[in-house]
């Protein structure tokens, strides 16, 4: 599979998360996001070789498993590459257990230790603060984009916008209802954030095919993420519940069903992070009641 080109010296690896190359110096290449895993490294290490181009960085946007499961197998490749990531993030590709653990609440039993929740570890640090800067060489635009994760940056290149998870394609949204985050309403306020942006012809999503219709792609975004707001509402209307009662009325709403742990705990963080924007915003209570954590609409 080779390399796709957005812009001169600036190219993408499409796969389940997409991998972005901008051409710094000469024949150098950093590298945003690197895949899941093994296989998906090897095929942009192997994408990036045939374009006669050597890595000189990586970029992870942030630090779900899905976009930085690569690292481990490039750094046996190439071991004297830095590794820049937001901050928050840049602790938690280090220390990869963080991620499973924060799911669960606790030690994660193993069926939640796969590498979908668990990447190997490699080792992270501090990328620079939101604005124009320079990594292995290459001069970008970092725009912080938290919500979907703790935080997250999207990369700017002269027209071309790689939007990472703050924006998701169309196929994406409607194969997964229940999109991921950390603090829905940061989510949404990220997103329509990158419709202030002027002068962008392209934006590529972390999932998803790009695009030169920004404003559309941002505003299927948004639909999607209050229509998961407008479930959990709905949920809590039927009658006070437990998050797991509210998540499994949640997922009859949306159509989706849930046949492994690792769903369950996603989309139990998910409905609970809806619920903390829906309390935060008054429409629902919370109150501990039976030995349990029970949500209710708000009198």
């Amino acid at each position: 599979m080779s390399l796709i080109a957005l812009a001169p010296g600036i190219l993408y690896l499409p796969g389940a998360v997409n991998s972005v190359v901008v051409v710094a110096r000469g024949a150098d290449a950093l590298l945003i996001d690197t895949g899941l895993d093994d296989s998906h490294a090897r095929k942009l290490l192997r994408a990036v070789a045939d374009a006669g181009l050597t890595p000189c960085g990586i970029l992870n946007t942030h630090s779900h498993a899905d976009h930085h499961g690569g690292n481990a197998f490039i750094l046996k490749r190439f071991p004297e590459l830095k590794i820049f990531a937001p901050p928050l993030e840049d602790a938690l590709i280090t220390h990869p257990i963080l991620e499973p653990l924060t799911l669960f609440g606790a030690r994660p039993p193993r069926e939640l230790q796969n590498k979908f929740l668990l990447a190997p570890r490699s080792p992270a640090r501090l990328a620079p603060e939101p604005g124009l800067c320079r990594i292995g060489g290459a001069d970008i635009e970092l725009i912080e984009v938290a919500g979907h994760a703790s935080l997250m940056y999207a990369v700017r290149v002269g027209e071309v916008l790689y939007a990472a998870d703050a924006l998701f394609g169309p196929e994406a949204l409607a194969k997964h209802p229940l999109t991921f985050c950390a603090d829905s309403g940061l989510q949404k306020q990220s997103a329509a954030k990158l419709l202030e942006l002027e002068g962008v012809k392209t934006v590529l999503p972390g999932h998803g095919e790009p695009t030169d219709d920004l404003a559309g792609l941002v505003a299927i975004n948004l639909a999607a993420y209050e229509r998961t707001t407008a479930a959990a509402l709905g949920a809590v209307g039927g009658g006070e519940a437990s998050i797991d009662e509210l998540l499994a009325r949640v997922c009859g709403a949306l159509g989706v069903t849930m046949t492994n742990v690792g769903a369950v705990v996603l989309n139990r963080a998910v409905v609970s992070a809806h619920l903390t924007e829906l309390l935060e915003t008054g429409r629902v209570q919370m109150k501990v009641s039976g030995n349990k954590l029970i949500f209710s609409a708000q009198a």
